[in-house]
């Protein structure tokens, strides 16, 4: 059975049973099968698959593995934790986590005017929302009139400025006036490839020095009672714990300072986001390091130990851990449109009643190979290849003469894989890397895995189906953008090998985990590709049901978003195809109607079978 790392990354949410991918949830249906049905609903493209379980799962994880942690060690402060919404905003994501989180008072945490808006439309009663990222005067009288509303509401401030703001408000709009927090910057810094976002010279936070400026606004305008939290951020996909721990004990003396200086309202530590989530599918190159026990325990000792040394009060502990919330949640899932290799078929070949020697001796390479060969035959095709293409060059041979030794050198190499796939032959993916088959698949990873392009983050990909068969492709995936960049290589660390299909006779889907943080909101629209048809599905016992199906845009509604006017459009085509004078009236009539048919589908590509 083929696993494609499933052990490692799948954190037991999927199963494989006979040969497909299905969800371990009750029922456990199959990827395919879902897929299929809602494919028979009229839907082509890309589709990505919400399961609210897992919302579920991970928030149960986060409060339980802290409560457990805190009853261990006998920890007298609270647990809390909101959720990023900058990770995912959309309403068919972010309902399912209110209600998944309601019994533990999950809160919400904006980063913007918008997001706010969302948060104080939205959240609970007495569940906290927290105000990050840089704020105007108008951001904080939205902060005042949450408080006003009855919200737990804290306004993080990032500068001196914002504290400023924040007093002139509290003199123009009175009581109640939000909880305060304070970002501080550290010296210690996360790791992988958002480590930049701590440190001292991070974008967001005070220093140490404009910490004590701020005490002594706060206690000057009489607001050094809504100070209430201490926060720190060292970073997304945090890979190792030893950074949060340096980070830990640095915030915790800080914390403790503060409460001897006459902060006496201080009571929490905000951790930020961080918790790290696992992408690989090669346990040789594991991303992270430490569990979720690891984390929630190194957190709750090291600040006991601290608030304990220092004579203080064990401070509350709130987290702001998006990705780990909600990247498992979603699956992507886009079909293969061609193979681009099936021209190197014996099929293909056009030997000739006379072919160059080096030819003659590839084609009886191809015939005789066997495992006690292969590694031989393997390494004597790529040198005559090579040598074929020096005499071509020369010219010596035609066109019709490379073409076969392509052909024939591609045919023997990957026999030979076959006939070695179970001998640890190193250089093997190599070669393989040489023979790469380009899968094009009907997606844009511009529009769906903006993070592989812009940062180089993987995540698990497979396909769903023909798990009982030997997979002998080493693979490169393509999407349908027209950018060289919407490509993933095969890589040698982290092989994808997939199925040689044929496409005329069967489909075959790949699925990309892990791709719900982020990835939706980040999308960028090259090539005017827009967000995939988006289905919401719910699993129990006797099978699941398609909750919530979401199209694709059309391409109508794309121009519209560009600021094109979709009447103006029409109108153009219509008087641009009553003009042509090649055609007849009948004949305008029809090609608007199919232009109309067009202007309502979306703009991925679509199979006829």
């Amino acid at each position: 059975m083929q696993r494609y790392g499933i052990e490692i990354w799948g954190e037991n949410n999927f199963v494989i049973i006979e040969d497909k991918v299905c969800i371990n949830h009750r029922s456990r249906p199959a990827i395919f099968d879902i897929v299929q049905d809602i494919r028979e609903q009229g839907s082509n493209g890309p589709l990505l698959l919400r399961f609210p379980h897992l919302i579920r799962k991970q928030i149960n994880a986060i409060f339980t593995t802290f409560h457990n942690a805190f009853e261990e060690l006998d920890y007298q402060g609270d647990f809390h934790a909101v959720f990023p919404l900058k990770v995912n905003q959309y309403p068919d994501f972010l309902m399912p986590l209110l209600q998944a989180g309601k019994a533990y008072g999950y809160g919400l945490e904006a980063g913007s005017k918008a997001e706010l808006i969302i948060a104080m439309s939205y959240i609970q009663e007495g569940a906290p929302i927290t105000v990050n990222g840089f704020k105007d005067k108008e951001m904080i009288e939205l902060g005042f009139l949450s408080a006003k509303m009855g919200h737990e509401i804290t306004l993080t401030i990032e500068g001196i400025n914002e504290l400023e703001s924040i007093i002139e408000v509290a003199d123009e709009m009175g009581t109640p006036v939000p909880n305060i927090g304070i970002r501080i910057k550290l010296h210690s810094t996360g790791s992988g490839i958002w480590s930049k976002s701590g440190g001292i010279n991070s974008k967001f936070g005070l220093t140490s020095t404009e910490l004590l400026e701020a005490m002594e606004l706060l206690r000057t305008h009489n607001l050094l009672e809504r100070f209430t939290m201490l926060h720190f951020h060292i970073g997304s996909q945090m890979t190792q714990i030893g950074n949060l721990k340096k980070a830990l004990r640095e915030a915790g003396n800080i914390y403790a300072d503060l409460l001897n200086m006459g902060a006496l309202n201080l009571n929490s530590i905000n951790l930020g986001g961080g918790l790290g989530v696992e992408y690989t599918q090669n346990e040789a190159y594991p991303e992270v390091t430490y569990s979720l026990k690891e984390y929630a325990s190194d957190t709750t000792f090291t600040l006991q130990q601290i608030a304990r040394a220092k004579g203080v009060r064990e401070p509350d502990i709130l987290i702001e851990s998006g990705r780990f919330i909600a990247a498992s949640h979603a699956v992507l899932v886009a079909p293969v449109f061609e193979l681009f290799s099936e021209e190197y078929s014996i099929k293909a070949l056009r030997l000739k009643e006379q072919n160059p020697p080096l030819i003659e001796e590839l084609h009886e390479l191809y015939k005789f190979i066997k495992p006690e060969n292969a590694l031989e035959y393997l390494h004597d095709s790529i040198d005559h290849l090579n040598s074929l293409m020096t005499l071509f060059n020369l010219g010596y041979i035609d066109l019709t003469d490379r073409s076969n030794s392509e052909i024939l050198t591609h045919l023997i190499i990957r026999k030979a894989i076959v006939l070695l796939k179970n001998k640890p032959v190193r250089e093997l993916l190599q070669i393989q890397d040489k023979i790469q088959e380009k899968y094009l698949v009907n997606f844009s990873i511009f529009q769906s895995l903006p993070d592989f392009w812009g940062l180089a983050q993987h995540f698990p990909v497979m396909p769903l189906s023909k798990l009982d068969t030997m997979p002998t492709r080493s693979a490169s995936l393509w999407d349908i953008t027209c950018d060289s960049d919407g490509e993933i290589d095969f890589d040698n660390k982290n092989p994808l090998f997939l199925h040689s299909v044929d496409l005329d006779e069967e489909e075959y889907f790949l699925g990309f985990f892990k791709v719900g943080a982020y990835q939706e909101v980040l999308g960028m629209k090259h090539n005017l590709f827009t967000r995939p048809t988006t289905a919401t599905i719910a699993i129990d016992e006797e099978g699941y049901r398609i909750e919530e199906l979401v199209k694709s845009d059309p391409l109508i509604d794309i121009l519209e978003d560009l600021n094109y006017n979709p009447l103006t459009i029409q109108n153009r085509l219509l008087e641009n195809i009553q003009n042509s004078v090649h055609i007849d009236a009948q004949t305008r009539a029809e090609i608007y109607r199919r232009m109309e048919s067009f202007l309502h589908e979306n703009g991925y590509l679509k199979t006829f079978n």
